[in-house]
């Protein structure tokens, strides 16, 4: 995540992004959870120093419904993190190709 972006990442941040991009948005004391489209659950929360999201999908959705579902998402996840979908696909490989540290 970016360093600007970073310092940013609060419920209230997540709270208000789920809601411009899905509609809805019901925070709990530690989370955000919505629903929208092909998500059937979505919960975030700030963590230390990224973005925790867990996320069901129903892949039974008509292919309209899914290609929208994955613009908002797309558009969430980049507003919270200021990372594009591709950068975030670079930063995925580069990860999976580093060794874990032995621990």
């Amino acid at each position: 995540m970016r360093p600007a972006v970073r310092a940013q990442l609060t419920l209230e941040r997540i709270a208000e992004t789920c809601q411009a991009e899905f509609g809805t948005a019901d925070r709990t004391p530690d989370a955000v959870t919505t629903r929208y489209g092909a998500i059937d659950s979505l919960t975030a929360r700030p963590g230390k120093g990224e973005l925790l999201v867990e996320l069901q999908m129903n892949p039974k959705v008509p292919n309209d419904v899914a290609a929208e579902t994955v613009r908002r998402y797309n558009r969430f996840l980049e507003t919270l993190t200021g990372y594009t979908a591709k950068e975030r696909a670079k930063k995925a490989q580069k990860a999976a190709k580093t060794p874990a540290a032995a621990g």
